[in-house]
């Protein structure tokens, strides 16, 4: 260690050893999905329920046990309502299959003769090709249907694991936050303290403002479809809810699902449009009034920042990924802000301060020396 104080290693050999480190713990990630994914999604839960475990266990007088486990019993229960809800709207659509039919098949006969127009195939051959798509289809219809029945079963176990991890972490905490701390030399335990009060204060903030700003973009959207007499209002505004708490990916996700559905019902050209238009303008709402005043800017993370953390979550844990990927950014700018050593990594993740006024008026000469000085004192 003395001989590194006195012997810094040079720049090429720390960029070297943090691109492993970082392509390490990239992998670690991909490989412990199956572990790490549900104990996340725990921590989060975890953070939310905090405060209605406190509760049970200081003014209802339940046992530590009871009270974790009630906890995580009223979360099942929220989370099986929503699902019901979905489902019920789902089950819907499955009485309208023949209509659903009958506009596919038109919409192909048109998209037929508009390729055997422009492209000059003639529909013969298009039948062909669409044929052996489907024979191609069906004689993997098995596969696909065991590939199916495997994702419902490993999607029940990973709602289970979520569910387990959050009880432990509610029944523990102490435990860990015992262990969080001892872990660190005795001079730096309340900056460590100081750390995890930030970071349960700001993600059970960001968690409820997402799950407040879903409530209102669902109802909103709801409202409207069904003045407009569209038809599955209620399953498109949910979509359009659940979809729009994804930076970026979730609004257009949500605006092609409900274009589909809409359109599958025989509606017409008006009725599509101004369900785009609806999707939109709740988007730009969303994003310049309901985020910056719901969620709140305890954490600014920048836009750039926002959209790379989307796609490797995306990479790396998939859909899951993509939900955890700001939370996951949040905690560790709350890190990095209360970290010497990690601060300029916390300043990139965070907003430029385009309007800092100085507290006195210094020539521009020197205001970078100034700048300097003050960051290093």
């Amino acid at each position: 260690m003395n001989f590194f104080k006195t012997n810094p290693p040079p720049f090429y050999l720390k960029l070297a050893l943090v691109m492993v480190g970082i392509l390490s713990l990239g992998y670690l990630t991909v490989i412990g999905k199956e572990i790490l994914c549900p104990l996340v999604f725990g921590f989060l839960f975890a953070i939310l329920l905090l405060p209605l475990c406190r509760f049970l266990e200081t003014k209802i007088k339940l046992h530590r046990g009871a009270a974790s486990a009630l906890s995580v019993v009223i979360l099942l229960v929220a989370l099986a309502l929503l699902l019901y809800v979905i489902g019920s709207q789902l089950t819907s659509i499955t009485q309208d299959w023949p209509v659903f039919k009958a506009q596919l098949t038109e919409s192909l006969h048109q998209i037929h003769e508009w390729i055997s127009q422009k492209f000059h195939v003639d529909l013969a051959k298009q039948m062909a090709y669409i044929n052996s798509t489907a024979n191609s289809i069906a004689s993997h219809s098995t596969s696909m249907i065991g590939a199916t029945v495997l994702s419902l079963s490993s999607l029940l176990l990973f709602i289970i694991f979520i569910l387990i991890d959050t009880f432990f972490l509610l029944f523990y905490r102490r435990l860990f936050l015992k262990f969080i701390i001892r872990s660190f030399k005795e001079e730096n335990s309340n900056v460590v303290l100081d750390i995890t009060q930030q970071i349960q204060f700001i993600i059970r903030k960001y968690i409820l403002g997402l799950l407040l700003e879903m409530l209102i973009v669902a109802s909103v959207c709801c409202v409207i479809f069904l003045i407009l007499g569209i038809k599955y209002a209620i399953l498109l505004g949910l979509i359009t809810g659940l979809f729009n708490i994804i930076p970026y990916i979730g609004i257009y996700t949500a605006l092609l699902l409900n274009i589909i559905i809409t359109f599958a019902t025989g509606a017409s050209g008006s009725i599509i449009l101004l369900v785009l238009i609806t999707v939109i303008a709740m988007h730009l709402i969303d994003s310049n009034i309901l985020l910056p005043v719901i969620v709140g800017s305890k954490v600014k993370i920048n836009a750039f920042i926002t959209l790379i953390g989307v796609v490797v979550g995306e990479q790396l844990w998939g859909i899951p990924g993509m939900f955890l990927s700001i939370p996951v950014i949040a905690v560790a700018k709350i890190i990095f802000d209360r970290i010497e050593s990690l601060q300029p990594l916390g300043m990139l993740l965070g907003h430029e301060e385009l309007f800092e006024k100085p507290h006195k008026k210094i020539p521009s000469f020197f205001k970078k020396h100034a700048v300097i000085h003050d960051q290093q004192h």
